[in-house]
Parts: structure tokens; C-alpha cells; sequence
């Protein structure tokens, strides 16, 4: 099945989301999860990997 890609403007909601439960005291991966992503790319990660 392919992979959804999604608008800009779902990952700006998707992000304040995020940013919204981090405030609130949640862990990152937590809240992470809780929007549905199951895996992120760090930006350090994807840099070592030559993406």
C-alpha cells in the first residue's frame, strides 16, 4: 500500500498538536503517538543517512 502524503497544512496541525500536549507535560513520543505517527525522522538522523 502506498504511503499517504499529507498537505502542509496537516503537519502544521499535526505539529501544534504536539506542541500543545508537550506543554501540557506529556513526553514527546507520547504525544507523538497520540496523533497517529509511528515513526519521526530526526533531522540529525536523516542527515547521517545522506537524506
Amino acid at each position: 500500500m502506498p504511503r499517504k502524503r499529507h498537505k502542509p497544512e496537516e503537519i502544521v496541525t499535526k505539529l501544534r498538536q504536539v506542541d500543545v500536549l508537550v506543554s501540557q507535560g506529556h513526553a514527546v513520543a507520547d504525544a507523538v503517538r497520540s496523533i497517529g505517527v509511528r515513526r519521526l525522522r530526526t533531522i540529525a538522523g536523516a542527515g547521517s543517512l545522506g537524506v
